[in-house]
């Protein structure tokens, strides 16, 4: 026994120092405001017009750093497009690709997925507007100290589906439509 004892003193330490300094999650918060730039094309089939189009949105994401390289939560978002003002409701995910060892620069992959509510919409040409489904995926640039206030631009392409049904006009039985508003997305922000 008197043997075996030194070897299991260093066996103790040693699984002491393996365990990752990382012991508790903690809250993290994006939030971050920009444009939604895509290309529109509307009208008849046979003299269709195409107009660049940018719109507003904010975003604020709230989770928890579950381990160093990937925080998990919710999202509130505000899209506002010409004819539509969304409020995408969701989940995300913030993963650590490259992290700078020299400098407070990290590449984040972005993967946010949800509902885009018509809550806060009024339309006074009496269409009714109904939300859909939303992906965002993209990549940001968090330039900051991890644990505390930094500043991010993030680029990613949003998806949001919607439905809206027309008011009858004429011999119109019925007039809905299915938009979707597929836009590359540039907000910038803080993180803390």
């Amino acid at each position: 026994m008197k043997r075996l004892f030194p070897y299991l003193l260093v066996l103790m330490a040693g699984t002491g120092y393996a365990q990752s300094q990382f012991t508790q999650p903690r809250y993290v918060n994006y939030t971050e405001f920009g444009g939604l730039f895509g290309r529109v094309a509307y009208g008849p089939s046979i003299a269709q017009t195409v107009e660049n189009r940018l719109s507003f949105t904010a975003q604020t994401f709230n989770g928890v750093q579950v381990s160093r390289q990937l925080a998990i939560g919710g999202l509130v978002s505000l899209d506002w497009y010409k004819t539509a003002l969304l409020t995408p409701v969701g989940a995300g995910l913030r993963f650590d690709l490259i992290r700078h060892p020299q400098q407070n620069v990290r590449l984040l992959a972005i993967a946010d997925a949800g509902y885009g509510f018509a809550w806060f919409n009024k339309n006074s040409t009496g269409y009714e507007l109904n939300g859909g489904w939303m992906v965002n995926p993209g990549l940001a640039l968090r330039i900051g100290k991890p644990s505390s206030t930094a500043f991010v631009m993030s680029l990613s392409y949003k998806r949001q589906s919607v439905d809206v049904q027309k008011p009858l006009s004429g011999v119109d039985i019925q007039r809905d439509e299915h938009r979707i508003y597929n836009r590359m997305c540039f907000r910038v922000g803080i993180s803390f």
